[in-house]
């Protein structure tokens, strides 16, 4: 079996090293790189493509919230799980809606760090109690804040169409389609359509 790759994302060398030597203990898991901030990890991740990266949140220069945002836009099979020391729901808030798969504390015990790789990996969201509550959250509100026709726009983003066939389809302009998908974007806490598309993949009920 394949060893899932990971890629270790903080300031601190000792923390670094560590986890390194933690996940390298793990028959089925491999650390193939370690950055020492967001910037440096956006650019292993298009080197080294892993499946899972374990990213710190408070590191100067590009934090884990912008580097996270721009991984998943632009590797979207690649699994970001957030390790880190901060709590705050703002925190929490900010790294899921940025695209964090996980959310873990750092006193996470080795084992269940090394078990939430794996779920990542699988597809799963290894999150911390506190992060799970602020999901549940995120999941449940904008549904209830978008208005039938903001659902209709989202579901068409989330089959792949443009804006102009958006608006040929609900037989609306172009223009208010543009401003339907600018509310659902801030509704949703997300920056772009491909965020969106995935929110709604995850989260929406089917239309009816």
């Amino acid at each position: 079996m394949t060893p899932i790759r990971t890629l270790v994302v903080d300031d601190h060398a000792i923390v670094r090293e560590g986890l390194e030597c933690l996940l390298d203990s793990a028959a089925d898991i491999t650390c193939v790189g370690r950055a020492a901030g967001g910037a440096e990890a956006v650019e292993m991740v298009a080197e080294l493509l892993p499946d899972v990266v374990l990213m710190d949140l408070a590191m100067p220069g590009v934090d884990g919230v912008e580097a996270t945002r721009t991984i998943t836009a632009r590797h979207p099979d690649v699994r970001v799980v957030v390790l880190t020391s901060l709590g705050e729901e703002s925190r929490i808030r900010a790294a899921l809606a940025a695209g964090a798969r996980g959310y873990l504390l750092k006193h996470v015990s080795p084992d269940e760090l090394l078990d939430a790789v794996r779920a990542a990996h699988a597809g799963d969201a290894p999150l911390d109690p506190r992060a799970g509550r602020v999901l549940l959250e995120l999941r449940r509100r904008p549904e209830q804040e978008l208005t039938p026709r903001e659902l209709d726009v989202l579901r068409l983003v989330a089959e792949g169409l443009a804006n102009k066939q958006i608006a040929r389809r609900l037989g609306i302009s172009e223009r208010t389609v543009k401003a339907h998908l600018t509310r659902v974007m801030s509704c949703l806490g997300v920056t772009d359509r491909v965020q969106a598309a995935l929110w709604a993949h995850d989260s929406l009920p089917p239309a009816g």
